[in-house]
């Protein structure tokens, strides 16, 4: 019989995989565990994920995709400095937000 911390201690971190691609894989700290890790807002994380594949996946494309992020940034925050800002959704909330309406 295998007890509970035996069990914990065999669970694999789900940083040290990656499904569909290495090339997340390859690097010191994945952009998913530092974006969960500082608890980072959606767009923010999106704007991470790209700049640090844009060499090993979409190249131009990802640098694209992560300006495209960062406008959205730029937008939400700083519009309208006057106005209150809403609280904003963490890059989980937003994944998941996303996956629902996909």
């Amino acid at each position: 019989m295998v007890d509970k911390k035996q069990k914990q201690t065999d669970a694999v971190n789900p940083y040290d995989i990656q499904i569909g691609g290495s090339h997340y894989k390859k690097m010191k700290i994945q952009p998913s565990e530092f974006i969960n890790k500082n608890n980072l807002p959606f767009a923010e994380g999106n704007a991470i994920k790209y700049l640090c594949r844009h060499k090993q996946k979409g190249q131009k494309q990802d640098l694209e995709k992560a300006k495209h992020f960062i406008d959205m940034i730029i937008e939400r925050d700083y519009k309208n400095h006057e106005d209150k800002k809403e609280k904003q959704e963490t890059w989980v909330e937003g994944y998941k937000k996303w996956k629902v309406n996909k």
